[in-house]
């Protein structure tokens, strides 16, 4: 059986990788004409950890990326609202770690390299068609214009929010919401966040919000940061892009005036050589995501505001159930639904708890009942709103600890394709 996956993002690879420790054949195609380390930083979970350590990844990981031990929340001024202790800290089995998301990338992409063949570039989807023997994919030749159709058993799906094959598989709309937040992102040299392996979350995005986190672990001065600011009503839009300019005077003065105690932010905002700018959108889950031999995974089936540190780690979860059911089902068909059945209930959950905010409302509350700033959080939230908090921030975030340690290997043995 060959799984064709649409995608070379997070997602995709991991996907590939998944099927061949499964003993099933694929390959991977994607519209770029080479792979860059793109992007800036995101988090993986413990949940995601496990998976790609069980795929051989863990000392890639631990080389790379820096093992996360808080996220701390805390008012404009630095002062503490919250700290909850994150990965090995919290007691799971596996790290979460900070890391850039183009080198998460390469080290997938290596590993895909070394125990499958390259991945195929330059190659657009453009549309399928499937009866019972499998799938006839349609490709475009990026650099030639040569229309190229070749036949899987099975299509993946793992091209990112703006998917392609998501608008072949439901075609009667299916737009980008927005919660109306504008989020500026970049990665500057600055001062140690913290004890260098905390997620700091500083403010309101219906003001101005903060985040900023180390992500190297050969490089311990580079920070990642994102702003948020409320600057509109919810509501549809048409496109995002995901590489767009952002403009440091669009940014800084929403910071200008920010008495921060732990880091210079304003001074950070202004070291950051390339700022990117775009909305916090989502889509709609879906009542499915496939049909037949076709299926969706990570961000084009169940995209999420980027506020839980999850995007990336639900799809290596996806990548792992994937492969795990076309590998001990006879019919590819009934697998897919196996597959979906299993994963498309928890991620539209997460849809819809990130699109609540859960933990904006806590924090609005600080603001509004100290804003000049606290010595003791207790003066100004009860110990119910705490644990209101810290349970809000768990529901976007977290796998149970003890379910985690103790559940059994999705991993499934397998022959190795030649």
């Amino acid at each position: 059986m060959r799984t064709m996956i649409i995608g070379g993002g997070i997602g995709g690879l991991a996907t590939a990788l998944s099927l061949h420790a499964a003993g099933l054949d694929c390959v991977v195609v994607d519209a770029a004409e080479e792979l860059l380390p793109l992007g800036v930083g995101i988090n993986l979970q413990p949940h995601a950890v496990r998976e790609l350590t069980e795929l051989g990844l863990a000392e890639q990981l631990a080389a790379t990326g820096v093992e996360t031990s808080f996220m701390t929340f805390t008012d404009r001024f630095g002062n503490q609202i919250l700290a909850l202790p994150r990965g090995r800290s919290a007691g799971y089995r596996w790290p979460q770690y900070s890391i850039h998301r183009g080198q998460l990338q390469m080290i997938m992409l290596e590993a895909v390299r070394e125990r499958i063949g390259q991945v195929r570039t330059g190659l657009r989807f453009e549309d399928f068609e499937q009866d019972g023997s499998g799938v006839t994919v349609t490709l475009r030749d990026q650099a030639t214009g040569r229309t190229v159709r070749e036949h899987a058993d099975v299509l993946v799906g793992a091209d990112g929010v703006l998917s392609t094959v998501r608008s072949r598989l439901h075609p009667e709309g299916d737009p980008l919401t927005w919660g109306g937040i504008r989020m500026w992102r970049g990665m500057a040299k600055g001062d140690q966040v913290m004890d260098g392996a905390t997620v700091l979350v500083s403010g309101s995005n219906a003001a101005a919000k903060f985040v900023a986190y180390h992500v190297s672990a050969s490089d311990p001065g580079l920070v990642n940061w994102v702003a948020e600011v409320k600057v509109a009503e919810p509501g549809v839009v048409e496109e995002a892009d995901w590489s767009r300019e952002g403009r440091l005077e669009d940014v800084a003065p929403h910071f200008a005036g920010w008495e921060f105690r732990h880091f210079d932010i304003p001074g950070l905002i202004a070291a950051t050589e390339r700022i990117l700018e775009y909305p916090m959108v989502d889509r709609d889950p879906l009542p499915s995501w496939g049909e037949g031999r076709v299926t969706l995974l990570g961000d084009a089936a169940h995209p999420l505001y980027p506020i839980g540190s999850n995007g990336g780690s639900q799809a290596v979860l996806d990548a792992r159930v994937l492969a795990r059911c076309l590998a001990t089902y006879d019919d590819p068909a009934e697998a897919l639904k196996a597959y979906e059945g299993e994963r498309l209930p928890p991620t539209s959950a997460l849809v819809h708890a990130h699109r609540s905010l859960p933990i904006e409302r806590t924090v609005r509350l600080v603001t509004e009942r100290a804003p000049g700033g606290f010595a003791d959080v207790a003066d100004v939230l009860t110990p119910e709103e705490l644990a209101e908090m810290a349970d809000a921030q768990h529901g976007i975030t977290d796998a149970d600890v003890r379910a985690l340690n103790e559940r059994p290997s999705w991993s499934v043995t397998g022959r190795q394709p030649s």
